[in-house]
């Protein structure tokens, strides 16, 4: 006998798999360091469409994420901005054993939102005509450190320091540049070039890696994040092909 009702049949058992698929799918509390912000953001809906999971993003500086976590935020993901901050929580017990990783190498930049004001080698740096320059706390941020370290490896800090406009964390140093508070900013290169490498405007020196402390970024999963299927699977996502191929555009090694 031909059987009654097969397109009810199909849909009610569709819906009962959608309805599964949407009972395992979760969100994910992501701490991520500043500089991270364009890439993060599209691997994050990427992530969304490949698995059902949500990241619930906040960015801001290394530092200051390290002491909201001792505080008691309920961030599951770290993505940080140094491999110290990671392996001071990993030696305090506040991450899942095994969970650290370096998701990305950074590079340092000198940027001005102005063309032609950056030269090829930094010595703008040098010849002055300049009021401001900015960069983030190099207390706070790696990026700001990094900085620093170029700026004495130059022999240029002492006369740049009456210069300098202190951000929060990288993302501010770089919103000082683009509005013109500074006419120059020490900047991750993620966030002035696109997706594929290309500088988006202004002008930049790509300061030389021998200039500062390699920016090793690690990510872990937090304590708060243990035995969740959304923060793994996100752990999981950021070292697959389709992240790092995000990562490699904005110009960041691995």
């Amino acid at each position: 006998m031909r059987a009654r009702f097969p397109f009810r049949t199909a849909l009610a058992a569709a819906c009962l798999l959608a309805g599964s698929a949407a009972a395992l799918a979760d969100e994910v509390s992501v701490a991520v360091a500043a500089n991270f912000t364009a890439p993060m953001q599209k691997i994050a809906a990427q992530f969304e469409k490949d698995t059902g999971h949500k990241a619930l993003l906040s960015f801001g500086a290394t530092g200051k994420f390290y002491a909201q976590i001792k505080n008691g935020a309920p961030f599951e993901v770290f993505l940080a901005a140094d491999d110290e901050t990671p392996a001071r929580l990993e030696k305090e017990g506040g991450i899942v054993a095994g969970s650290r990783f370096t998701y990305a190498i950074g590079k340092l930049v000198l940027w001005s939102a102005k063309p032609a004001i950056v030269d090829g080698q930094g010595e703008v740096l040098k010849k002055g005509g300049f009021d401001h320059l900015s960069i983030a706390n190099p207390k706070l941020a790696p990026y700001g450190a990094a900085a620093v370290e170029t700026m004495k490896a130059l022999g240029a800090y002492d006369a740049l320091a009456p210069k300098l406009v202190q951000a929060e964390n990288i993302g501010q140093a770089y919103q000082f540049a683009a509005s013109g508070n500074a006419l120059l900013g020490f900047v991750a290169l993620a966030q002035v070039v696109d997706e594929t490498g290309k500088l988006k405007g202004g002008s930049m020196w790509v300061v030389p890696p021998k200039l500062y402390s390699p920016i090793r970024q690690d990510a872990v999963i937090l304590a708060k994040g243990q035995g969740k299927a959304a923060a793994a699977a996100l752990v999981k996502y950021l070292q697959g092909d389709k992240a790092r191929a995000v990562i490699r555009g904005y110009g960041y090694d691995l």
